[in-house]
Order: structure tokens, then sequence, then C-alpha cells
């Protein structure tokens, strides 16, 4: 089962690179489209391939043994973020944030469409370690779309800017202990706080952050549409005060119980019967675009959890600084927080080694759609904007290569 696990794990992976010749295709295919379509849905690749792996399961060892495996999974992470991205996109929190970005452009001495791609670039992604990064990446890409990735923005340009936010939501959330999937995962076994975080990581990512957000918004500043960020919505100016505070304090609350699944669903349901009770402050919920970035993580917590034979013996066996530049190489290709979580397990791994592993982990967070737990929800809001509606993993990949270098380096040579 390990082998033929690895085996589907690489077929998913080659799967997500292909996803958009899927959709050429479905295109091309009247009769077969609706399946091709799904097929090129990159949400869909790891939730359908973990299908795959438990029918394999039932036929090798048994239909006990394939419920047994799915149902001791953990899928509180995949079930946070969908609530963090139905709550964060919300009409009400999106005007908030907004309105704050709007209020500090006016005072930056450049032209406010530049400062208000500056800031959804560098300041918003850091926001991501008090609310978490799937709730900043929500809130950062839905602001970002009109104003970067709309029809005049060249193609290259999209995928700069796309790799840019990718990598800058992933150490973005390392200025606290709790908010970046793979430092939670670890920061209780390592007794890693936010002080700790703040003292190694923080201040070194906030600098890549601005570095890589300053040198992106210089790129793009020649294509930014000076448009109202939610001008999409035909509710903008009739959110009301109250209904404000209330998302937030819903945010707030399901990122204070991000570990208690039960919590945070129930809190969710409420939050559903108040945006059904007060409607003239609402505008649609991303219930779809949320629902499949849950099922791609879902996907990946149960294929992920097949890998472990013979990721963790890489992990063990390197020296600190190889161990930095295999952990950045290994994201690509995994889960950041599943290899931390590896590493987690070894034991008398040294402080430096742990250092190097998380570091090398976040840093390469941006070049892939898997990496990062985030970045599913940037693929599912944005890929509209891009040609054939889908985003090419290669293009991600080359737009994520500078930023996450720069990253690479703030955390290796500071």
């Amino acid at each position: 089962m390990n082998y033929i696990a690895a085996a589907l794990f690489a077929v998913a992976l080659l799967h997500t690179f292909c996803a958009p010749l899927f959709l050429k295709a479905a295109h091309k295919n009247g009769r077969h489209s609706g399946l091709l379509h799904l097929l090129g849905e990159v949400e869909v690749v790891f939730g359908f391939w973990a299908g795959v792996l438990l029918i394999f399961m039932a036929i090798v060892g048994g239909g006990a043994d394939a419920l047994r495996y799915a149902e001791t999974r953990n899928y509180t992470e995949p079930a946070f973020v969908f609530v963090v991205m139905v709550i964060a996109a919300s009409l009400p929190v999106l005007t908030a944030v907004m309105r704050g970005v709007e209020t500090i452009a006016r005072w930056l001495p450049v032209p406010t469409a530049t400062a208000k791609a500056w800031l959804c670039l560098s300041v918003v992604p850091l926001l991501g370690s008090l609310v978490t990064e799937p709730a900043a990446m929500t809130i950062a890409a839905l602001m970002l779309a009109p104003q970067v990735f709309h029809k005049e923005m060249p193609e290259r340009l999209k995928y700069i800017a796309l790799g840019v936010l990718f990598v800058n939501i992933s150490i973005g959330g390392t200025l606290t202990s709790y908010a970046a999937p793979p430092v939670l995962i670890v920061a209780h076994t390592w007794g890693w706080d936010t002080a700790f975080m703040l003292q190694h990581f923080g201040w070194k990512a906030a600098l890549a952050v601005v570095i890589n957000g300053t040198l992106a918004t210089l790129v793009l500043r020649a294509h930014l549409r000076s448009t109202d960020t939610l001008g999409h919505s035909p509710q903008v100016g009739r959110v009301s005060v109250t209904a404000i505070i209330v998302h937030l304090v819903f945010l707030a609350a399901v990122v204070v119980m991000a570990h208690h699944p039960i919590i945070f669903m129930g809190l969710f349901l409420f939050f559903i019967g108040y945006t059904q009770a007060y409607q003239k402050s609402q505008d649609r919920l991303i219930i779809r675009e949320a629902l499949l970035v849950g099922f791609f993580l879902a996907g990946l917590v149960v294929l992920g959890g097949m890998q472990q034979w013979w990721l963790q013996p890489i992990v063990s066996a390197l020296e600190p600084k190889v161990l930095f530049f295999s952990a950045t190489a290994l994201t690509a290709i995994t889960d950041n927080a599943a290899l931390t979580y590896l590493g987690s397990l070894i034991e008398g791994i040294s402080d430096q080694a742990k250092y190097m592993l998380v570091a090398g982990a976040v840093a390469g967070g941006g070049l892939t759609v898997i990496a990062n737990a985030p970045n599913p929800a940037g693929v599912s809001l944005l890929r509209g904007n891009f040609r054939d509606e889908s985003v090419s993993m290669g293009g991600l990949f080359l737009g994520a290569l500078v930023p996450t270098c720069i990253a690479m380096a703030a955390f290796f040579m500071l």
C-alpha cells in the first residue's frame, strides 16, 4: 500500500500540472465536457485521487481497513479553511479591510492605485499572522482581482503577482505561533511561542514581504487599474457598521477556536443564519469555492498520510543547512505543514535543524498550489482571471521563483 499510495501521490501531483490540458479538452469535447472540466479543476485533483487510494485500500486490505484509515485522519484544517474562507470573503469583512487600505493609501506619497496594490501585496499578507493565512489569502485575492488580475494585465505579470502573493502569504504568517500551518503544527511540541517567532522568524519574514511586495508593485504599476476594489458588488455602500462588527466578531471567534471543529462549525452555522436575517448588508457567500478548497485539502490529508515512510528518512538524514534547501524543494511537492510535522516526529533534532526545516518549508510555500494550505484558496478565487480560466502550475512556479529566493535569503543569511 505504501508503494501504491506513493504512486498515486505522484500521479495527483502530475495531474495538478496537467489540469489546464483537461480544461482545453473540455471546450473541444461536447459529449464529455462536464467530466473533463471536473478533472481540470485543480481543487478536485487530490480529492479525486484520495478516493482512488481508498478504493485500492479496500481491494487490498478490505473495506474496514479503508474506512478505518479515512476516519482516523485529522480533517480540522480543511474544515477550518472552508469556514474562514467564507467569513473572510463576506462583504462586511472585505469592506472593513478595504476602507482601512484606502485610508492608508491616501496617506502614501504615490498614486492611489499603486499604494493599494502595494498594501494588498505587502501589508495584507502580514495580517495573516493575526487572522490566519487562509483568511489573509482570501481577502488579498478578492481585493487584488479587479485591480491587478484584469484582462488588460499581461499574463506573465499576473503570474508574477500571483507568485509574490503566495510567497508573502506563506512567510507572512510567521509573526505569531498560530497562524501559519507549518508553524502551528510544531509550536506546541517544540515550545515555540509568539515571542520566539517574532525574534527568529517574524522580522525576517516582514522584511522579505515588503521587498517582494515593493518589487512586484514596481513591475505592475504601469498596468494597474485605478478602480474601487469592492466595486464589483452592488451592495457596497449599504453595509452597516453593525454588520461589519458582527462579521469581524465571527471571524475572530472562529480564529480563536481554530483547533475545535465542533465549536467553529457551530459558529459558522450561526454566521449563516445571521447573513440570511440581514441580507441588505450581504453579498454572495463563496460557499462553492470554499467547499472545493476544503475538498482539495481533505484529499491532501488522505494522500499525504501515506507518504511518511519515504519523507521522514529524507528529513532526518540531512544536515541543518542542507535541510533548509531540501525543505524548500520538498515543499513544492508536498504540503509544508506535512513536512514540518514529520520533522516534529524526529527524536533529538537540534534547534538549528528545527529552524532550518521550518524556514525552508515556509520559504517554499508559494512554489506550487499544494505547497501551502491557503494556495488552493487563491487559485480558486483568481483562476477565472487567467487565460482559459486556469492557472498554469509552470507559470506559478516561475512567478514565485524570485520572491522565494528573497525569502530564502532573509531566513538563511540574516
